[in-house]
């Protein structure tokens, strides 16, 4: 039976486990939950209609009739994609009459952003 080379990789050379660093390491590990919520947070930036909207309020504080006609799409769609964006706390919204508006939650959010945009210009 031919050997799985994969497995081997996956091995260290030899069974000896760091204590001291596996411990360090564990101490400073966020829970669980935290973990889980970042993941969350991170897949909202897994849809480029939601980074283009959040690029679009990079600009400007703007209705959901201004986002879509600039960006070629629905209300409804643009609606569906800020409703996942507010309830991520990346954008809010102030009402001015019948009319909605939103801007980008904080600065954390240009951050991400530009982070992202930095990594992938390297």
């Amino acid at each position: 039976m031919p050997e799985n080379r994969d497995s081997e990789v996956e091995r260290c050379e030899y069974i000896h486990i760091h204590e001291d660093i596996v411990e360090q390491v564990n101490q400073n590990m966020p829970d669980e939950e935290i973990l889980y919520d970042l993941a969350e947070l991170f897949k909202i930036f897994g849809d480029s209609t939601r980074i283009k909207i959040l690029y679009v309020l990079f600009e400007s504080e703007m209705c959901v009739c201004d986002i879509a006609q600039l960006l070629g799409m629905t209300q409804s769609a643009i609606s569906h994609q800020l409703r996942s964006l507010k309830q991520s706390k990346l954008v809010k919204y102030r009402r001015e009459g019948k009319t909605v508006f939103y801007s980008l939650a904080d600065g954390h959010v240009r951050t991400i952003l530009d982070q992202g945009m930095e990594h992938i210009s390297e």
